[in-house]
């Protein structure tokens, strides 16, 4: 939970922040935006977050938000997390910590930053990883988790597990699957660990992460769509690099998914995608600074461009998705901050809903997207 302000209860045992961002973003040419492919304003984030300090070990920490992303995730008020959080060992080389409760995904470069505006890279982050429609499952979960850090000669080694589930509303439903869905989603369990290394004086640090997760869902009554189980399962590189005025990012994926029935009750397939993006940036004096990503995805290996779709009746294009990004923030006071970017892409893979696509409003191979928001925090 990163602020670069505090407010603090009399007794000091209390900290709490606050953002407010809004924005404007449109993409013509794709239901990315919205579906009429005009000018929004669903570019809406407030969120107030705060941590309890309860004794010398222990502290409760949440985060309640409100989010209006247009067709990225659905709009409306959620808590973004609440968990216990136990100090299991205090050493001056070596810390771990016990989550319980809504805990927040540590195991991506930016999984514990994406919830609040100005932590963020960017407004929308690389899609390979940081799928805009998975984003409330992705954030937190519901469950149990370790963090550690052990500090050694040669370097300082950070790992983390983490096993839980989160629930999925029908509006998420709707974005994920088809706006058709009449039925549940569920999302089993979720089983992930990660480490991430660095060097003694070196300014690179390095990453592995591995995701085990399973989805169910049961049709409702009347349903177009039948029982079904979805299993999703991805490793993952990451990869840092920190000067004084650059910063390199990379995370480099392999996902594999599973789906069984969902379509029809004999359906069975099983795709091994790949995807990842390289980003960096550049900070000038005075408080601007520039970021370009080359983000890249396809959803079968076997298939990069797609070619296989088209025996469906399926354009091409929605088997893969690649992109480049150039945006600029820019200080305009120590908690004021106006932000913008454009993205030229390439293809559907990661636009919503996920399983059955909209062939209707997504029509273009290329498309582009641009998006500016001014964020404030306290």
């Amino acid at each position: 939970m990163l602020a670069l302000s505090a407010h603090t209860t009399a007794s000091a045992s209390v900290e709490w922040h606050g953002f407010i961002a809004q924005g404007l973003a449109q993409s013509e040419n794709s239901n990315a935006i919205n579906n009429s492919g005009k000018v929004s304003s669903a570019l809406s984030e407030l969120g107030l977050n705060a941590k309890w300090q309860l004794s010398d070990r222990w502290r409760l920490a949440g985060q309640v938000v409100y989010l209006d992303g247009g067709n990225r995730y659905p709009q409306g008020a959620r808590l973004d997390y609440l968990f216990l959080d136990f100090s299991l060992v205090e050493r001056f080389d070596h810390q771990i910590n016990l989550y319980v409760g809504r805990y927040k995904n540590q195991h991506w470069l930016f999984s514990s930053t994406r919830d609040v505006p100005f932590t963020r890279p960017s407004i929308i982050l690389p899609q390979s990883v940081y799928y805009d429609a998975f984003r409330d499952i992705a954030v937190a979960s519901d469950g149990i988790g370790l963090k550690g850090y052990w500090q050694h000669p040669a370097g300082e080694l950070e790992y983390n597990w983490s096993y839980g589930a989160t629930k999925i509303s029908r509006d998420q439903s709707r974005i994920l699957l088809s706006p058709q869905v009449q039925g549940k989603a569920e999302q089993k369990y979720v089983h992930q660990a990660s480490v991430f290394w660095q060097g003694t004086g070196s300014q690179a640090s390095y990453g592995l992460s591995l995701l085990d997760s399973e989805f169910s869902y049961t049709p409702g009554d009347p349903d177009v769509f039948v029982a079904s189980e979805v299993i999703l399962q991805r490793v993952m590189l990451n990869w840092r690099y920190q000067l004084e005025n650059w910063e390199f990012a990379s995370e480099l994926m392999q996902e594999r998914m599973s789906v069984n029935g969902f379509y029809l009750p004999v359906f069975a397939e099983t795709l091994h995608g790949l995807g990842g993006y390289l980003s960096a940036r550049y900070r000038f004096s005075g408080g601007l600074s520039a970021l370009v990503t080359v983000d890249y995805l396809t959803r079968n290996k076997d298939d990069k461009r797609g070619s296989r779709l088209e025996q469906l009746g399926v354009p091409a294009y929605f088997g893969y998705q690649q992109s480049l990004m150039l945006g600029f923030s820019y200080d305009l006071a120590p908690n004021l901050r106006l932000q913008a970017e454009q993205h030229w892409v390439d293809g559907t893979g990661r636009l919503s809903p996920s399983l059955v696509p909209d062939l209707s409003r997504n029509q273009q191979r290329y498309w582009q997207l641009w998006a500016l928001q001014l964020m404030y925090w306290f």
